[in-house]
């Protein structure tokens, strides 16, 4: 099968941050790195699975260009760019490309739980955004609370000519990536799934060409990924069903907090901390997440020994 650009493992950061709160740059570069000794294809900063909810503005413009200068091309990274203002989302999609971004993610326009964008509002914000002239994936979240109809989706791949990437996380992915890839066709370039890839082995024979997890396991993601593109379905599901135990734990149980917790059992960072009022995992929680992942070997829990 032909690889296509946009592929493969491309998980989101965590950010690092000291036991007192403050960014620790140096785990966070340390990171970067880990990620890329795991063999990803992509990384994306400053996503929901960052905490960048819990970021201020000029933190988040200090860590995009920490973390773009220090993977330094070494695989392309993604920046989120997602604000309910369009002009705030216009600047940093020019941030993100100015500083050396290969493409930049973004969710509809929401605040709370009553503001959001309309379908039109959704798609003049992309359109902007696509004039800045970077790659843009869409996020369908649920987090947003605002439906992105596959009509819409393709209306902004056939009209935007930036927007090149879904990352789809709503209810019954699967069908819906069917649905977007038939009705899009090739302006659907990179179809992918999220929520950790709980979903992953439906999603890839739905079409997806990639998955945008954690940074918990994606060395052991990825050759999933890998073994299906490769035309490999077996070796695919065997890798999927021995993955998924620690998926289901992350996603049901820790959430963005699990990749923080395999990190610091593996030095990769100094702290898990997470900003209030996000509460620090339970210590048993820890443990079950831990052990499952054990024997199976990841460098996460591994890299800083």
């Amino acid at each position: 099968m032909t690889k296509k650009l946009y592929s493969g493992i491309w998980p989101v950061a965590p950010t690092a941050f000291e036991d007192n709160g403050e960014v620790d740059e140096q785990s966070m570069r340390n990171v970067l790195d880990c990620m890329i000794d795991q063999g990803v294809n992509g990384i994306c900063i400053l996503a929901n699975f960052s905490e960048q909810f819990l970021i201020s503005d000029s933190e988040r413009d200090h860590l995009t260009k920490l973390c773009l200068e220090h993977v330094n091309q070494r695989v392309p990274v993604i920046v989120t760019i997602s604000h309910f203002a369009t002009s705030i989302a216009v600047q940093r999609a020019k941030t993100a490309c100015d500083l050396g971004a290969s493409i930049v993610m973004m969710m509809a326009p929401y605040h709370g739980a009553l503001l959001k964008g309309n379908a039109e509002q959704t798609f003049e914000q992309v359109k902007a955004v696509g004039d800045v002239g970077i790659p843009i994936m869409i996020q369908d979240a649920p987090l947003s609370g605002v439906d992105l109809p596959v009509a819409l989706l393709t209306r902004m791949a056939r009209e935007i000519d930036m927007v090149k990437l879904f990352k789809i996380e709503s209810t019954g992915v699967a069908g819906k990536l069917r649905q977007l890839i038939a009705a899009g066709g090739d302006t659907i370039e990179g179809p992918f799934d999220g929520e950790e890839g709980i979903t992953l082995l439906a999603d890839l024979d739905a079409g997806a060409t990639g998955s945008m997890t954690s940074a918990l396991i994606p060395d052991l993601i990825g050759p999933v990924i890998d073994a299906y593109s490769n035309g490999d379905r077996e070796a695919a599901k065997e890798g999927y069903n021995q993955v998924l135990p620690i998926i289901n734990y992350e996603n049901r149980q820790c959430g963005f907090r699990a990749a923080k917790a395999a990190m610091l059992n593996g030095k990769v960072i100094k702290s898990d901390f997470c900003r209030h009022p996000i509460e620090a995992l339970h210590p048993k929680t820890r443990k079950g997440l831990i052990e499952l992942m054990q024997p199976l070997d990841p460098i996460a829990l591994k890299w800083g020994h």
